[in-house]
């Protein structure tokens, strides 16, 4: 598909509703059609990879055209100018995690992103940070163990940062690390009580959140179901 024949979809399938809706659970309305993710998916598929596609929809700078820019952009042709130039034009979460979740959590410098990103200042290359280590957690199936340690300190750190969309993406992470597997699992649950006992209402609430899911019935048997099953050979 052409840029014109995108924009053409997009308004063809914009709808005022959505954008009331969006709005309210804090996606921005200005220069936003309405259009529902998975109809950009299959404009993204049927669009393919096209990385001066994704460069020209990108600078349209509406709310779907930057989402399907993080679809369809050309891993390889990804530099460190334009990585900075997209982290820093984030202004609202749903931008920032489409573009962790379509685009950054496969690039090979990935982890390093996390790690970096997760000691900025800004609020949301702060978020994007912490998301890229609760995807690269569901994501990243070959990694170890040990390379989720970096992470913990910095979730630590990230833990008093009382900024809604940071503190719920510190959240993630842990919660997202902690039941990748049940080394792990222990793990991230004394991560969140050492984050517990920070002198924090924010911290507070990133633990409680993230122990009542990683101790709950239901992740602690399905991580020993895993386990069953890696032990004798069929995971």
């Amino acid at each position: 598909m052409t840029f014109n024949e995108i924009i053409l979809e997009l308004q063809k399938h914009s709808n005022p509703d959505s954008i009331a809706g969006m709005a309210s659970v804090g996606i921005a309305s200005d220069r936003n059609f309405g259009v529902k993710v998975p109809v950009l998916r299959a404009i993204a598929r049927r669009t393919k990879r096209n990385h001066e596609l994704a460069l020209q929809l990108w600078e349209h700078g509406y709310r779907e055209t930057r989402i399907l820019a993080t679809m369809i952009a050309e891993p390889r042709q990804v530099t460190p100018d334009l990585l900075e130039n997209w982290v820093s034009a984030f202004h609202d979460w749903e931008i920032c995690d489409q573009c962790c979740m379509n685009l950054l959590e496969i690039l090979p410098d990935a982890w390093q992103l996390a790690e970096n990103w997760s000691r900025r200042p800004e609020e949301f290359v702060r978020r994007a940070g912490f998301v890229l280590m609760a995807r690269l957690a569901v994501s990243d199936k070959k990694a170890g163990d040990e390379r989720f340690e970096p992470f913990f300190p910095l979730l630590i750190e990230g833990a008093t940062d009382h900024r809604d969309v940071v503190k719920k993406a510190v959240n993630w992470a842990v919660r997202q690390i902690g039941k990748r597997n049940p080394t792990l699992n222990r793990r991230a649950i004394d991560l969140s009580r050492e984050i517990q006992r920070l002198d924090s209402r924010t911290a507070k609430w990133i633990a409680a959140d993230a122990l009542r899911e990683l101790q709950s019935p239901a992740v602690q048997t399905r991580l020993a179901a895993h386990a069953q099953k890696t032990k004798t050979g069929k995971a």
